[in-house]
């Protein structure tokens, strides 16, 4: 017989929640289209979480907090676990392992532009944005675009994996952190060992994992990655900061081996879902020098003055997605880094 938790982990998944929510003593919740909604059934015992801290291999009152990914009984899939306490009490956050990866075609993004990005022999790509900003879904549409075009060796690095893939055009290997793995460095130093064409790593988090990434695209290999950042020169700043402002040779790296930036997050969608409003950059002659100075004031007027099919502001963006009916202008006014540039943009004030 299948626990509570599995059922209602099974049922809400079926009904594209793309987080499930549990906590002793609370009754479950998930999350639809961005929204945190109550699911069916009782409060859940500390036995129901206790089950499943142990199926997911790990004891509670040893281990306080720990990652897992965890298979739903009877080939129901899977999902990654977090497990953790709160207030003395046991919980847990699951999200789906997806396998019907999304097409590019269908997530609303410059689709020729990142196709042009994604064919390049090396060079880095950035995909950044907040926690829950849809950066693992646009980095799957990513790879199943390249493994129907193109026949490659990728081999992906994730903490934990969000999509599984089956081979078409290209070979994936597919590793774990933890569990097939030690670290992302170790991984990563791995992975130029193992022939790849193309290299995806979950998130770059440490000034070793960003120079190992950099390195790796120099010598040849196309780097598709993400970052914890709300925007282009945000995302510039914060892997500056990684590398060392002083560290001269590493910024050369940066400005020469980027291709390019796309920043994203999530907006209601008028009529229903979620809608991405992007700002994107690609790296091209002058923005190499800028970047190699920090020269960020330059890269931001330079996305404001950009023509949408190589650059792109998040003003821009957003006062185009009010314009065509895709967001509720207040939303978008919120969304915007400056709401008072919002506000004349959509007067066609310059």
């Amino acid at each position: 017989m299948e626990s509570p938790i599995a059922n209602l982990v099974r049922a809400s998944f079926e009904a594209d929640a793309t987080d499930v929510f549990l906590i002793e003593g609370e009754q479950a919740r998930v999350r639809m289209n961005g929204s945190l909604v109550p699911a069916s059934g009782n409060p859940l015992t500390r036995a129901d979480l206790t089950e499943l801290w142990t199926t997911c291999g790990h004891d509670h009152s040893k281990t306080p907090e720990a990652d897992a990914s965890w298979e739903l009984p009877g080939g129901g899939g899977r999902c990654r676990v977090n497990l953790y306490h709160t207030l003395g009490r046991l919980a847990a956050v699951l999200r789906p392992i997806r396998s019907d990866v999304p097409p590019l075609a269908d997530l609303g993004l410059p689709n020729e532009l990142l196709e042009s990005w994604m064919i390049r022999k090396n060079g880095l790509i950035l995909i950044t944005g907040p926690t829950g900003s849809g950066k693992s879904t646009t980095v799957a549409g990513c790879l199943q675009w390249l493994n129907q075009n193109l026949a490659r060796h990728i081999v992906t690095l994730e903490d934990p994996i969000e999509y599984l893939f089956h081979n078409d055009l290209a070979l994936f290997s597919q590793r774990e952190i933890r569990q097939d793995s030690g670290s992302f460095a170790e991984a990563l130093r791995a992975a130029l060992r193992q022939s790849p064409d193309i290299l995806f790593l979950g998130e770059i988090r440490d000034a070793e994992t960003a120079l190992t990434a950099l390195h790796a695209a120099e010598t040849g290999h196309l780097v598709i990655s993400t970052l914890h950042s709300s925007s282009v020169c945000e995302t510039l700043e914060r892997f500056s900061h990684l590398l060392g402002h002083g560290n001269a040779g590493a910024l050369q790296l940066l400005a020469s081996q980027l291709i390019g930036i796309v920043s994203q997050q999530l907006l209601p969608r008028l009529g229903g879902g979620l809608f991405a409003a992007l700002e994107y950059l690609q790296n091209e002659a002058g923005t190499r020098r800028w970047i190699l100075e920090n020269r960020l004031a330059e890269i931001q007027d330079h996305l404001l003055k950009g023509d949408g099919a190589t650059n792109c502001s998040r003003l821009e963006y957003l006062v185009a997605a009010a314009r065509q009916g895709f967001v509720d202008p207040d939303i978008a006014r919120a969304a915007c880094p400056r709401p008072q540039d919002f506000d004349r943009a959509m007067r066609g004030i310059q």
